[in-house]
């Protein structure tokens, strides 16, 4: 499950934007997720973990934003075709 806000705080507010990128950290085979961003904090978000990789806080390696995709579903969604009667009285 991911965060249903961007992962970056302004003045002490979390981002209110959904997230649109995953970001990760790529070092050899491992890969890191880090967390998500907006659009409008992608280069704010790159610059911190720049940061805090020089700071050994966060593995060297490649910083990866990975678009997230919207999907919808139909199965949540009812009409009355889709309710069936149950009788509560067993006939047995």
């Amino acid at each position: 499950m991911l965060p249903d806000k961007c992962s970056l705080m302004e003045k002490g507010k979390q981002c209110v934007n959904p997230p649109e990128f995953i970001v990760s950290v790529a070092v050899d085979k491992d890969e890191f997720m880090v967390g998500v961003t907006c659009t409008r904090h992608k280069q704010i978000v790159s610059g911190k973990i720049q940061i805090l990789q020089g700071k050994g806080k966060i593995p060297h390696g490649k910083v990866s934003f990975s678009s997230l995709k919207a999907v919808g579903t139909d199965c949540i969604h009812g009409d009355s075709n889709d309710f069936i009667q149950l009788d509560s009285t067993n006939k047995n």
